[in-house]
């Protein structure tokens, strides 16, 4: 079956089916796993380019409403009829339920139901973690730096905040992603910033971009601290979700969760694809 990926979310849910191999295209900022890095590249994946697309001929091209602006390219794949699947995952539920979508449609339904269970059995064994905390860490997780963009309450970083004993200063606000101000986000004291800007690599992230702002000096007195945060673990909505939590747990609880490592990553990856086979 010969599929496209114009989104890294949905090329990730492929590999966590063991279906990656059948990958022709992918968008540019697909870069997990290592291996789609020889395939034919498409153009951002805001900015498609579906001649291109459509002259490798696909089976099923994996399209995302994940993020503002790719409506516009599942308009043109509904104008050139070429055959696609549309994901729009908030939650990790969802997710789990993209993976049988997807694992149904790429006849790996075993693979599927086997990724299901292990994210299941990973999130519950953070939540009865996360039940036993008396004191929750508050989480400004920054998408953006101008216009200031942070997740809401309809986001999975809410979700994976709660569950690494966390909880997001925005989960009153009753929407998937949510612009406010620098200023906003003082007077709500977080403990702890997390600079995770969409599509920014973690080493091009610099905390003093935030220092330099008025108001910092209230959050530094009130003890908030920095962390850069890796986009691929946190702003993308596959199972590496998974990883990102526990990331985050180790983080802000290291006392009561379990350690994680930037190369624990590959470990559990390499012992989830022998659960799976």
């Amino acid at each position: 079956m010969k599929l496209v990926s114009i989104c890294p979310s949905n090329t990730e849910l492929l590999h966590f089916l063991g279906a990656a191999s059948d990958l022709i295209g992918v968008d540019d900022f697909s870069d997990w796993p290592s291996d789609v890095e020889q395939l034919p590249r498409l153009g951002p994946d805001l900015s498609i380019d579906m001649n291109k697309l459509e002259a490798l001929e696909p089976d099923l091209v994996l399209a995302s409403l994940s993020v503002p602006g790719m409506e516009k390219n599942i308009e043109e794949l509904k104008m050139r009829n070429i055959p696609h699947v549309i994901y729009d995952p908030q939650s990790l539920a969802d997710i789990q339920n993209d993976l049988l979508d997807l694992g149904k449609r790429v006849n790996k339904m075993d693979s599927a139901l086997q990724a299901v269970k292990w994210m299941k059995n990973e999130i519950e064994e953070y939540k009865k973690i996360s039940e036993t905390l008396r004191h929750r860490k508050r989480i400004y997780f920054e998408w953006w730096p101008k216009p200031v963009f942070t997740p809401g309450k309809i986001n999975w970083l809410t979700e994976v905040s709660r569950l690494a004993g966390g909880l997001n200063i925005f989960e009153d606000v009753e929407l998937a992603s949510v612009q406010t101000t620098w200023k906003d986000v003082v007077e709500r004291k977080p403990d702890l910033i997390g600079m995770v800007w969409v599509g920014v690599k973690t080493d091009k992230m610099n905390p003093s971009h935030i220092k330099k702002r008025d108001g910092w000096e209230v959050l530094h007195t009130f003890g908030t601290e920095i962390e850069k945060l890796e986009e691929s673990l946190f702003c993308r909505p596959s199972p590496r979700l998974i990883f990102g939590l526990k990331r985050l747990a180790a983080l802000i609880h290291p006392q009561d969760y379990p350690a994680f490592l930037p190369d624990d990553e590959e470990r559990y990856m390499k012992e989830l694809q022998v659960i799976m086979r």
